[in-house]
C-alpha cells in the first residue's frame, strides 16, 4: 500500500519551536510519508531548526544569494515566481503540495507578524484546492482548520474552542462535547457569538449543514 503523504509546509511568519516542528514531522508509522516544503523565508527557520527542507517555493524575496546557495548545495529543489505575482508565497506552496499529492497538510509558521498576513493565511483554509485535503495552521498554543460538513476536535477538558463563520453565515450547527452546545442553530458572519466555548470532554464532534466554520483549538 503507497503511503498517505503529510506536507508539512513552514511559513514566513514567526518561526516555530523545535518541539513543535519536529512532532508534525514525525510519521507515527510506515503508512505516511512527510515531506517538508517552505514558503521563501520560512527555510531560515527551517535551517535554524537543523531540517532541510526538500522544496522551497516562492520569490525567494526572504532569502539572500548566500542563502539560497546554502539550500540548493543541501539537495533543496527550487521553484521559483517573479515578485509581481498573484499569489503568496504560502499559497504556492499549498498549490503545489496539493499538485504533488498531499492527502494531510500542516502549515507552521504561518501566524504572528504582519497582520494582514496573518490573515491572508488563514482565509487561504478555504482554497478550493484544500477542500478535500485536511489542512490545519498550527503554532505552540493551537491549532486553526476549517469544517464544511463534520469535525472531530480531540484535547482536553479546558480547552478553549471558538467556531468562527468564513465568507459567509454558517447553517445548522450541531456540537456535542461543548460547554455551550449550538442545537441545529446559525452562526452568522459578523457577531462573535461562537468564540470561547469550552472543551467539556476529550473528543468533541461538530456538523454542520452549509458554509465553512473556521476551528480555533486553544490548550488550556
Amino acid at each position: 500500500m503507497k503511503p498517505l503523504q503529510r506536507v508539512v509546509i513552514i511559513a514566513n511568519g514567526t518561526p516555530p519551536e523545535d518541539v513543535t516542528a519536529h512532532r508534525w514531522l514525525q510519521p507515527g508509522d510506515d503508512s505516511t510519508h512527510v515531506r517538508l516544503i517552505c514558503a521563501d523565508g520560512g527555510a531560515r527557520a527551517a535551517l535554524a531548526l537543523g531540517l532541510t527542507p526538500e522544496v522551497v517555493v516562492g520569490d525567494m524575496d526572504s532569502l539572500d544569494e548566500t542563502m539560497q546557495a546554502r539550500l540548493k548545495a543541501m539537495g533543496c529543489r527550487f521553484v521559483d515566481y517573479p515578485a509581481a505575482k498573484d499569489w503568496t508565497d504560502l499559497e504556492l506552496a499549498l498549490k503545489l503540495a496539493v499538485q504533488e499529492g498531499a492527502a494531510e497538510i500542516v502549515i507552521l509558521g504561518a501566524l504572528g507578524g504582519r497582520l494582514d498576513q496573518e490573515l491572508a493565511n488563514i482565509l487561504l483554509l478555504l482554497l478550493p484546492e484544500l477542500q478535500h485535503v485536511p489542512t490545519r495552521i498550527v503554532d505552540e498554543q493551537q491549532e486553526l482548520f476549517v469544517m464544511r460538513d463534520q469535525a472531530e476536535i480531540v484535547g482536553q477538558p479546558g480547552d478553549v474552542i471558538s467556531l468562527i463563520p468564513l465568507g459567509g453565515d454558517v447553517v445548522g450547527i450541531v456540537t456535542e462535547g461543548l460547554l455551550y452546545p449550538l442545537r441545529d442553530e446559525p452562526l452568522l458572519s459578523g457577531p462573535a457569538r461562537g468564540v470561547s466555548n469550552v472543551l467539556t470532554e476529550q473528543v468533541a464532534r461538530v456538523t454542520l449543514r452549509s458554509g465553512a466554520l473556521l476551528i480555533v483549538h486553544s490548550r488550556a
